[in-house]
């Protein structure tokens, strides 16, 4: 019985008060959904994997004070660092399977969440926030996605775009040698035309030539492009925004996608350079509705005034989403992962999510299906557009 020792410890007054709270409060260790996270902790790549696991832990508190997952408390276990490394990745995923962990948040990267994903395939649930590769959640019919995959955000941006009436002459510049700019890159092009849009200059460039752009902009410049897509990530972008401003085009629109996040705290940038850029992302720390805002309150105050990121926007939703699965689905801890897998994953096809990153269903695919959100920069700060 729940909470036996506690209420017997309790006056009689007291224990009437407890019998009408939610579960979730006084649940014990066998009476906690147990969950864990893994992602890069420590490494260059640190800042998403914390960002993933700090707003898991955010999200768990508060929903912990309000009933927990199906009036269980739920429990974020100590993070698997991965350090953005496949096979650490695993070893991690089998070590959280050691320490109780029935469902996992995660994995954070690409790579890591193919490897693991193989490992998870129909026996314990898997939701990643930000795998944006098309086969992290191939393995499995219990895997699922919060972000939008990489051909997905080039799609979105040209539809985006061509509705908006942002241009029709547009040209691209993008790190031909990764896997994200190029399926972004592809995806934008092949969508282009359907949207309105000519390319009108497509060029690209490596990480070993990624100091200097002035070919690229010179014929992005001649060719009368009225918007330059940039599918890389920021600091590129900034290079580029630079560059472009002494070429003397400033006055060709500049659109990025979730990469482009992070540019105004890029180190020695004149943030004046991205007045008035474009870009598609799931979560701005500096938007002024409500529920961003409460959020960004949250996270802070949890963790020594850090801002949150996309990364940690969208494991937030994840959590939420998975309360919204396990309440439907009336699953208990005491269940085994297979079980409750399956139980989550027929669940996740009927929940929908009003989230901090937008509406949000999923298909049987695992794949999330919610509209873009677009913001513009304005002075030094990001704004939502219609």
């Amino acid at each position: 019985m729940k909470n036996m020792k506690k209420v017997l410890a309790v006056t009689a007054a007291v224990a009437m008060t407890a019998a009408m709270m939610p579960a979730a409060v006084f649940a014990d260790d066998a009476e906690t959904f147990k969950i864990g996270v893994i992602g890069p902790m420590t490494g260059d790549n640190a800042q998403y994997g914390l960002g993933v696991y700090h707003a898991a832990q955010v999200a768990a508190e508060e929903i912990n004070a309000n009933g927990g997952f199906n009036g269980y408390n739920v429990e974020i276990l100590d993070a698997g660092d991965d350090q953005a490394d496949p096979e650490k990745a695993v070893n991690a995923y089998n070590d959280l399977l050691d320490k109780g962990m029935q469902m996992l948040c995660g994995t954070v990267t690409s790579g890591s969440c193919i490897a693991v994903g193989a490992e998870a395939a129909e026996s314990t649930f898997m939701f990643t926030p930000s795998a944006t590769a098309v086969d992290s959640i191939t393995a499995g019919s219990n895997e699922f996605r919060m972000c939008f995959t990489d051909p997905a955000q080039g799609t979105k941006s040209a539809q985006y775009i061509g509705e908006h009436s942002l241009a029709t002459k547009v040209a691209v510049l993008y790190d031909s040698s990764a896997d994200y700019n190029s399926g972004i890159n592809d995806a934008f092009v092949a969508a282009a035309e359907e949207n309105g849009l000519e390319i009108v200059a497509d060029e690209a460039y490596t990480a070993d030539s990624n100091t200097d752009f002035s070919v690229q902009l010179k014929k992005i410049k001649d060719s009368g492009a009225e918007l330059l897509f940039l599918p890389n990530y920021y600091a590129d972008n900034a290079l580029i925004l630079q560059q472009a401003h002494d070429a003397g085009m400033d006055d060709v629109k500049k659109f990025g996608v979730d990469g482009m996040d992070g540019i105004l705290g890029v180190e020695n940038f004149d943030t004046s350079l991205a007045e008035g850029v474009m870009l598609l992302t799931p979560f701005s720390a500096t938007s002024e509705d409500e529920k961003s805002q409460a959020f960004v309150k949250a996270y802070e105050d949890a963790n020594k005034d850090e801002v949150p990121n996309q990364f940690a926007a969208d494991t937030y939703d994840v959590i939420y989403a998975m309360k919204a699965a396990a309440d439907a689905a009336e699953i208990t801890p005491d269940m085994s992962n297979e079980d409750i897998s399956a139980a989550m994953s027929e669940a996740m096809l009927s929940v929908e999510l009003d989230g901090l990153t937008g509406k949000a269903k999923w298909t049987e695919d695992g794949e999330c299906d919610k509209e873009p959100k677009a913001f513009e920069i304005q002075d030094g700060a990001y704004v939502e557009m219609e």
